[in-house]
């Protein structure tokens, strides 16, 4: 049995044909643009950016998103075509099985569901902080044992808040996903109405003296810095598992993935430099360093509604969050390298339920039990992986001329492509190496699954034993 054998983008657009197995296609342009938005607006707008400031790269913030949006701009063209030519449901793992083979696309699989279960987990983490907040506000304060992760020495052992709401996260998802998509665009109006708020009260508030020096660190720390909050864009690799549910998905895709992204990069890079020009970067350190900005000028009641964006914010992340490691979980079972049981798909509500409530188990645990401040970094290094292969992934596409010639395409190949690479290459070589040891790990383990379970369960074992009798 071949490492590499492929599955062609015909056999898998069949695949999501089979009556046992269908996906509910309710999902248009703007439902894809929204969850993008979603996804992207919320840990990375109302966390990231005060630390990203406070400790590498000062008022220079600005260039960090733009470098940041660059590469997921050059990524997001190579998922768009991906998306268009093969709208299946799993993104990136999904293109690698057409153009890598099975063990490149099971290594894939493996480090997006890193991806998004330590997001998740870590999103969900935050949205407990900000909501433990929002309670202490009204003089309501939970036990410190069940308020945060597993930390004895700080007298914490369970964050039950965070666990609280991925299951209720999940409860919405397994309704179906066109319910839980108007549930998210009323949240990301909200939340977008907040953004908004923060930038027209905000800017008068601006002193340009705050934005100097520019680079205090250097160009290496808007590098970093650029690095660091790149885990605020990982929200569109998040659109692209929703591909089997989407109506039209070679026009659709690529509109919900580019629209979502430069929405959010525009908001990224105004709401950084206003932040930085209403409070000097030094004092940036801090959870909430929008409503903080805006208590430093006394706006306290705007503060109050930019505390309550965030809670609407991060739970639209975690809501995509769960929902693509869902899907993902799915793509992979139903390729065999996984139980079955995560591709059982529910025939009234056309979702897979039983594969929802593992993942919000598995999710639940990490973020009610393991502290996750160290490994967010994890999230980045399997993301910028993840583009990387998609994006070199669009020159194999090409060049064995599988795409339909049909749908949107890429321009400027083979330039948009290897800029692709070498801009994620370039942010995945700025993490530190505790984070490459830990991935490095992470992909032994996968290795181990592959061929204790995944090579000899895969759907593709199947062909290769008729191939056999016939010869």
């Amino acid at each position: 049995m071949s490492l590499f054998r492929k599955k062609s983008i015909s056999t898998l657009i069949k695949e999501v044909g089979q009556k046992d197995i269908t996906l509910k296609k309710e999902l248009g342009a703007f439902d894809l643009t929204m969850l993008g938005i979603g996804a992207i607006i919320g840990t990375g707008i109302f966390v990231l950016t005060g630390v990203a400031a406070a400790e590498h790269a000062g008022p220079a913030l600005i260039i960090s998103f733009i470098l940041s949006g660059l590469a997921c701009v050059f990524a997001a063209l190579c998922y768009a075509e991906f998306a268009s030519a093969v709208p299946v449901s799993g993104s990136a793992y999904t293109y690698s099985y057409a153009t890598f083979g099975e063990l490149i696309a099971w290594m894939l699989g493996w480090v997006l569901i890193l991806e998004y279960g330590l997001a998740s987990s870590a999103v969900a983490s935050g949205w407990s902080g900000y909501f433990q907040g929002l309670l202490s506000g009204f003089g309501i304060h939970l036990p410190k044992a069940i308020s945060s992760a597993y930390d004895p020495a700080n007298g914490t052992y369970v964050d039950v808040s965070a666990i609280a709401i991925i299951f209720f996260i999940t409860m919405l998802l397994t309704q179906g996903v066109k319910k839980s998509a108007r549930l998210n665009t009323i949240m990301v109006v909200i939340k977008i109405a907040v953004v908004l708020l923060f930038i027209a009260v905000g800017v008068w508030y601006v002193e340009p003296a705050n934005w100097t020096p520019f680079m205090p660190f250097g160009f290496s720390g808007v590098v970093t810095g650029a690095a660091t909050v790149f885990f605020a864009y990982i929200g569109f690799d998040a659109v692209a598992t929703a591909a089997e549910e989407v109506k039209n998905p070679q026009k659709n895709m690529p509109i919900g993935i580019i629209a979502s992204l430069i929405v959010c990069t525009i908001l990224y890079i105004t709401v950084s430099a206003i932040l930085t020009g209403i409070v000097p970067y030094t004092e940036l350190g801090v959870k909430n360093p929008v409503a903080f900005a805006l208590n430093y000028i006394n706006q306290d009641w705007v503060a109050g509604f930019i505390s309550l964006g965030a809670i609407t914010g991060i739970t639209t992340v975690l809501l995509v969050m769960v929902y693509g490691q869902s899907r993902l979980f799915y793509a992979i079972s139903r390729d065999g390298l996984l139980p079955k049981v995560f591709s059982k798909v529910d025939k009234k509500k056309q979702t897979p339920i039983v594969n929802q409530w593992i993942t919000c188990v598995l999710v639940a645990f990490f973020a009610g039990v393991l502290p996750l401040n160290k490994l967010a970094e994890l999230v980045n290094i399997g993301t910028l992986f993840a583009f990387m292969t998609v994006s070199i992934g669009i020159l194999y596409l090409r060049r064995n001329k599988q795409a339909p010639t049909t749908g949107f395409r890429v321009p400027f190949v083979p330039l948009i492509p290897i800029l692709a690479f070498l801009f994620c290459g370039y942010l995945a070589l700025q993490l530190p190496a505790t984070t490459w040891k830990s991935f490095g790990v992470w992909l032994v383990i996968g290795l181990l699954v592959y061929f204790g379970y995944g090579r000899r369960h895969s759907r593709l074992n199947e062909k290769e034993e008729i191939i056999k009798k016939v010869s």
